[in-house]
Formats: C-alpha cells, sequence, structure tokens
C-alpha cells in the first residue's frame, strides 16, 4: 500500500504516536473498508494529511474514499457539513463511520480544478467560486457538529501569546487582523454554514453541476469569512506579479458579486491573508508567501 512520505511525516507530527498506530493499521482499515462498502480501490491521491484514493461501487458508481486517524477533529466537522449541505454546491457524503476515520464521497467529474482557470480567466474563477459560496451558504446550519467561527479568534491570542512583539509577523497586522476578526463577527449580516477554506484548488468541474466544492472546514458565522482566502490563491507560495496583479480586479468582482460592502470584502481579505500566515507561523513555517503580498497590499486600505 502506497503511502506518500509527506503524509506519514504529518501524521506521526501532528498525531505522534496516535498517528504511527494508524499508519501501521492503515492496510487492514483499507482493506476492512473496502469490504464493508463493496467497493473497488482505483488510485490514490498524494495528499498531506489523510489517505485519499479513487474507488467504484459496486453499481458501477465512481466514488472517494478519504480515511484519517478516526479522532481527527477535521472528519468529523467535514462529514457534519457535508450532510448538510446534501450535494447543493458541494460533493455529497455517501457513507461516514467515524469509528473507522472513513468518508465516501461522490466523485467530481472530470474533476478538473478552478485553478486551472487562473490566470487566463481569472473572472471566470472567481464567477465559479460565487456561484459555489452562494450555493453553500444557502444551507441551513446545522444545531451540532460544526464549529462557532468565532473560536478561531483563539488563534490570534495564541499566535501573540507566542511573539508579543510580533515574531516573524508585523504586529500591527497581526493586532488590526485579531480586532477586524472580532468587529466583523459582531457586525455579522446573517450567520451561515461555512466552507472555511473555499479556495481555487476546492472547487472542482463536475457533470450534475458545474462546479462542486470539496474539503469543506465547516463553521458558523458570517458570510464574508469565505471571501477571505480567493485573493491570496490559488497556489500561496507562488508569488508570480501577475497573479497578484489580478487583486484589484479580483476585489471589484467580490464585493459585486457577493453583495457585501466593499470595507467588509477588503476587512475578510486582510483578516485571512494574516490568518493564514499565523497558521503558517504555527505549523513551524516561514511567512514568505503570496498571503503575506496580499495583506501588504491591502493594509493601506482597512
Amino acid at each position: 500500500m502506497w503511502i506518500p512520505p509527506a503524509l506519514a511525516s504529518n501524521v506521526t507530527g501532528v498525531w505522534r504516536d496516535e498517528g504511527r498506530a494508524w499508519l501501521a493499521d492503515l492496510p487492514a482499515v483499507f482493506a476492512d473498508v473496502l469490504d464493508r462498502w463493496s467497493l473497488e480501490p482505483g488510485d490514490p491521491f498524494a495528499l498531506t494529511y489523510h489517505w485519499v484514493t479513487a474507488v467504484t461501487r459496486a453499481d458501477g458508481e465512481p466514488a472517494v474514499l478519504k480515511l484519517g486517524v478516526p479522532t481527527s477533529e477535521h472528519l468529523r466537522v467535514e462529514a457534519a457539513t457535508l450532510r448538510a449541505w446534501d450535494g447543493n454546491g458541494a460533493v455529497r457524503l455517501l457513507e461516514h463511520d467515524p469509528d473507522l476515520g472513513a468518508l465516501l464521497l461522490e466523485r467530481a467529474d472530470p474533476g478538473t480544478r478552478a485553478a486551472t482557470l487562473v490566470p487566463g480567466d481569472d473572472e471566470a474563477a472567481t464567477g465559479a467560486l460565487l456561484d459555489v459560496m452562494h450555493a453553500l451558504h444557502a444551507a441551513t446550519p446545522p444545531d451540532t457538529g460544526v464549529h462557532d467561527l468565532r473560536e478561531l479568534a483563539e488563534d490570534f491570542a495564541t499566535y501573540l501569546h507566542r511573539f508579543p512583539d510580533g515574531g516573524p509577523l508585523p504586529e500591527e497586522w497581526v493586532r488590526t487582523a485579531a480586532r477586524l476578526f472580532d468587529d466583523l463577527c459582531d457586525s455579522a449580516p446573517a450567520r451561515v454554514l461555512l466552507h472555511g477554506d473555499l479556495h481555487h484548488d476546492n472547487v472542482l468541474r463536475a457533470a450534475r453541476r458545474p462546479w462542486l466544492a470539496i474539503d469543506p472546514h465547516g463553521h458558523v458565522g458570517d458570510p464574508g469569512f469565505d471571501l477571505g482566502t480567493l485573493l491570496y490563491n490559488p497556489d500561496p507560495g507562488n508569488v508570480e506579479p501577475d497573479v497578484l496583479a489580478l487583486l484589484p480586479a479580483r476585489l471589484d468582482r467580490l464585493t459585486t458579486g457577493s453583495g457585501q460592502p466593499r470595507d467588509r470584502v477588503i476587512g475578510w481579505c486582510f483578516v485571512m491573508a494574516v490568518l493564514s500566515e499565523v497558521w503558517t507561523c504555527e505549523d513551524g513555517g516561514e511567512p514568505d508567501g503570496k498571503p503575506l503580498l496580499v495583506a501588504h497590499a491591502l493594509h493601506p486600505l482597512l
């Protein structure tokens, strides 16, 4: 059974002994799930925190099997979020076994990522993301299973406790982003079921709808939060000037397409650019990607 090296490294880094035990048991769990759900295995994907492979159901329907450490909060939240959407704007959840950490998902076909439209047809890419976002936000948030968006405020607090002088990031930016986050949550025009990581690589071409979202993080809160990742994607590590030059047009499109005031769009995009780099530092990385450049461009507009 092929296990991507990055997956093995990340799983042991995050879950330690539990992660090592899960990796050791993975072949047996995989075989068990194939038998329980009558699946034929296909080619696995080279992902970094979950073991994911193409499969085919007994009736010939193509699907995707996602396996992870059973105690992973992400898997539980993903299942609850997909169940609430029930295929409206996102792939459907076909089966879920929380004890095995197994999700069986609808396979988006052909599965081309919205990122392939950038930079050649960036307006179409942004439009696709907005269409998906509106579909997702139409769902009624579940009573349980997903987290309140406000809980992410703890990530700013944790960073500032670790780096009271700002650390790798400008202190003013972090404190401004933390304050803006609170203000935007307090003044939210509505509370919706958020994707939480809506970007060009998490929106795929599909047959039953033009585009479907995958891999939700699932929060309940201000709809503007889901706009925040769209300026520094796709590929946060790619800092080509041609892509960053799209920022003004994207801001205009996000404002008109979301129906939100421009200042709120800018605010959420700045918050998420800084928060993305906070997470990078939290994981031991260096904040030198596109989010940092986007934050720099947006700061004077606040």
